[in-house]
């Protein structure tokens, strides 16, 4: 196993303090909102490629013509045909180590025989609506980090709270507040065992942000960030339980708000488990309520540092792994999932370390964090445990959805070193949908009174 290594990095000649998240965010002048939209992308990414030509410029991400849609809401891949231009192994790794995570590099050395990594050709594909761009110049600046890095404020709904992130805790920040859209969706999850079999749950979700929810105004909620309902639907021992979710912008101002219902008991209760290191819903143990989405939830129980910036292999472009031919069976095996229906590419990452605070107590003692500079989505996450071991390691397999302009993670993975099993949450080839992102919930489908009915079997 890897142990912690606290080692500065640094990437593409960007020098950056190790420091822990100051209290509030510097003050953007208007000579750094300026580089927005121009040797910035609108979001704050590099807009230029490399010095080696193996990562290109971004030109502003997928159109909405990169394809069409097909059966069940699903859409065509854009880089249909395309080969790997090679393959990374374990035979092979160490003459791309510096392009490989810790996590990357435990997965090698855990599952020679198996683990590999299909590297293709670098595709910027991700891009937003205009408005969204719009938004993120006018409001760059506003955002203030409170509670030393715990929450923030002055945050405009629908955005990227920091586009130029100076601190660990506003990289964390803009992961936790993307860009995103109402969303329903259904998914599958599995935890297969050392032998590979496994039993699938199956879930049904909603998410609501109140900047698009006709029935919120939204400076009454100023303090929330979103409304999620998760509904279990199979197997038949846990069909009916439902979950509920009020997150809030400040969790220490207002804690996180969650509420269980129990098919077998018809009761609606609150669930203060459902945060932080409680076990995510049906996980059988193998995550977290905040590994969901790589990392979601309060962040306060940490101390962000930020690494650096790095270039590396992630998870992207994850369109074969969603095709709506693909089964279950085709992607979940022994160690870990399939590697012919993965697709990694070169990207330049936001490094970011979470150190649990003295006084604080989390089962991950340590977190890395790969965040992806054209989503603010992270991409990889390496959990350490409290004696400094490597214990699990995170894949966000990203993909974008170019006809609603959003991305998304076509499947999460979260790898156990140590038990040799895993958690693949997400998958939705088999359902009866893709994801849809034209709904328009209302609050009344938030709320507890609403749980018992949504839980009818």
């Amino acid at each position: 196993m890897i142990r912690m290594q606290n080692t500065v990095l640094g990437a593409g000649g960007l020098a950056l303090s190790l420091l822990a998240a100051s209290v509030t965010a510097q003050t953007l002048t208007q000579e750094q909102i300026n580089r927005l939209g121009n040797e910035l992308t609108p979001i704050g990414a590099e807009r230029a490629g490399n010095a080696a030509g193996t990562i290109p410029e971004w030109t502003g991400g997928l159109g909405t013509d990169a394809g069409q849609s097909i059966e069940r809401n699903f859409t065509t891949n854009p880089f249909q045909g395309e080969q790997a231009e090679f393959v990374i192994t374990a035979q092979n790794y160490q003459q791309y180590r510096e392009n490989l995570s810790p996590g990357q590099i435990a997965m090698f050395e855990r599952y020679p025989e198996t683990f590999r990594m299909p590297i293709y050709e670098t595709r910027r594909s991700i891009g937003y609506p205009q408005d969204v761009y719009d938004q993120v110049k006018r409001t760059a600046g506003q955002a203030k980090l409170v509670n030393g890095g715990d929450g923030i404020e002055n945050f405009s709904h629908g955005t990227f709270a920091f586009p130029i992130p100076e601190t660990g805790a506003e990289v964390v920040w803009n992961h936790l507040t993307r860009y995103r859209v109402n969303i329903r969706r259904w998914h599958s999850q599995a935890m297969p065992q050392t032998n590979g079999s496994y039993t699938l749950i199956k879930f049904e979700e909603e998410a609501g942000y109140p900047q698009l929810m006709p029935d919120i105004d939204e400076s009454t909620v100023p303090n929330t960030l979103l409304f999620f309902k998760q509904r279990v639907t199979a197997p038949a021992r846990l069909a009916g339980n439902v979950l509920l979710v009020h997150d809030t912008l400040d969790q220490l101002k207002e804690p996180r708000m969650a509420w269980v219902y129990n098919a077998g008991q018809r009761r609606v209760r609150r669930a203060p488990q459902v945060a932080y290191d409680g076990p995510g819903t049906a996980s059988d143990g193998m995550r977290t309520s905040d590994n969901f989405s790589m990392f979601s939830g309060a962040p306060d129980r940490y101390d962000w540092k930020l690494v650096g910036k790095k270039e590396i292999y992630i998870p992207y472009n994850a369109y074969k792994i969603s095709d709506p031919q693909l089964k279950y069976g085709d992607i979940l095996q022994r160690g870990h999932i399939n590697p012919e229906h993965t697709r990694f590419e070169l990207h330049r990452v936001w490094e970011v370390q979470g150190n649990v605070k003295q006084g604080q107590r989390h089962i991950y003692a340590q977190r890395n964090l790969f965040v992806d500079e054209d989503s603010w989505m992270i991409a990889l996450a390496d959990h350490y445990d409290g004696r400094g071991t490597l214990w699990r390691v995170g894949e966000g397999h990203l993909a974008f959805n170019y006809q609603h302009k959003i991305p998304g993670y076509s499947i999460e993975t979260l790898y156990d070193l140590l038990a040799g099993r895993y958690i693949a949450l997400g998958m939705y080839s088999e359902e009866q949908s893709a994801p849809q992102f034209d709904v328009t919930p209302t609050y009344n489908q938030f709320t507890p009174a609403a749980l018992r009915a949504s839980g009818v079997r």
